[in-house]
């Protein structure tokens, strides 16, 4: 499958995590229709987990333990054990650490894994390493896991979902036209719902016709994301799978807000954003580092936690380039009129400035000159906020153009 250098990336999703963590422990729930939901005794509980048994009945992730019951009222519904779940999952990635010392946590039940430099060592092709890989985690963990194999992390996160549960897919520069171009658009990794009507309005439906498209329109119409999307339809994605002392090394810099009120008007939610970038990119500036990605973390009325990070392209301390990444991943998870209870943007894997490298990433359409703009721009803001207060100077939406 390696052609002209490619890499392996496993993408290793645990199926239905939670419910089969409880069915692990209490294995008289492996035969009904099973949940995990939080409050299930509240009608205004929602399903965070469940098992194929309750899929089979319609029951899906985000339903709420209401309409859930209504529709299948042999569900059996537990509470959500976080710690058992974290539990597990670090069982499972030691299991993973021993094909290879790439392992990077996407979430608690997904990991990518770089296994260039371990098909010799095991003598497998790719398809049979990922299979060993499964069994592995199925005999000794006692959970099931899909894998999907490709050449780039966006290939392999999108053949993990081909397949559940259980199952290796593996795609190739042979074969991802052939496999992944027919999928609906929002099969793309950022691609969420918000984003997705906007481009099946212009008749762009599948990931082909991202693939496909003109990547100027593309920017112009999503901006960044727009690239970006284009970017990954095409497999073009160089990032790389961080090890366990990547993250363990990384350094952090984010600000949270919880809402007087939930958020739910697309400006407020933008404007929060802003705000909370703005004080990120003054603190990384403060503290002399720039920063290499930025995780969002959305957390709704129900305290349902949603946590999602994305590269930055090259090391930023600029506000607007940290706001840009953020409300990208934003708009990836958030459906519009969603409530929102907090927000939180970090900053992630950070790097002293002197030691940045201004190298120019794939995904990169601004100008040096734009940029250099932008950065006296933000320069001048903070030596006033120095002399002046943090408040005597705010940054709108536009300001560093």
């Amino acid at each position: 499958m390696a052609e002209h250098g490619d890499r392996i990336i496993f993408h290793c999703d645990c199926n239905g995590f939670f419910a089969s963590v409880e069915t692990l422990d209490n294995p008289a729930l492996r035969d009904v229709p099973l949940a995990v939901a939080g409050s299930p005794e509240s009608r205004r509980g929602i399903v965070l987990a469940k098992n194929e048994l309750a899929k089979a009945k319609g029951i899906y992730t985000t339903q709420t333990v209401y309409q859930a019951k209504k529709l299948c009222p042999e569900l059996v519904l537990v509470p959500p054990r976080h710690h058992r779940y974290q539990q597990v999952s670090e069982l499972v990635n030691r299991v993973y650490m021993d094909f290879t010392d790439l392992v990077e946590p996407a979430s608690i039940d997904e990991s990518y894994l770089d296994v260039t430099g371990s098909l010799a060592h095991f003598q497998m092709t790719p398809r049979e390493l990922a299979d060993h890989v499964r069994q592995r985690v199925r005999e000794d963990i006692g959970v099931t896991i899909s894998v999907g194999v490709s050449f780039c992390k966006v290939f392999a996160k999108m053949g993990s979902d081909l397949k559940k549960p259980d199952a290796t897919s593996v795609i190739t520069r042979d074969n991802y036209q052939d496999i992944l171009w027919p999928l609906p658009v929002n099969a793309l990794l950022f691609a969420g719902k918000r984003t997705s009507d906007m481009l099946r309005a212009r008749g762009i439906n599948t990931v082909g016709d991202v693939a496909k498209a003109d990547r100027d329109a593309l920017i112009s119409l999503l901006g960044r994301g727009g690239d970006l999307l284009w970017h990954y339809a095409n497999g073009f994605d160089d990032a790389e799978v961080s090890g366990p002392d990547a993250h363990q090394n990384a350094k952090s810099v984010g600000n949270g807000r919880t809402f007087a009120h939930d958020l739910v008007d697309p400006d407020e939610v933008r404007s929060a954003i802003i705000a909370l970038s703005d004080e990120v990119a003054t603190r990384l500036r403060e503290s002399g580092m720039k920063c290499r990605a930025v995780q969002v973390s959305i957390k709704d009325p129900r305290l349902k936690v949603i946590v999602r990070q994305m590269q930055t392209g090259r090391p930023t301390w600029q506000r607007k380039e940290i706001s840009d990444t953020a409300l990208t991943v934003l708009d990836a998870q958030w459906d519009k009129g969603a409530p929102i209870r907090a927000l939180t943007v970090t900053a992630e894997n950070l790097i002293p400035a002197d030691d940045a490298t201004e190298q120019i990433s794939l995904f990169d359409q601004i100008p040096q000159k734009q940029r250099e703009k932008r950065e006296n721009v933000e320069r001048a803001v903070l030596a006033l906020r120095r002399k002046y207060g943090r408040d005597s100077v705010r940054l709108g939406p536009g300001d560093g153009e």
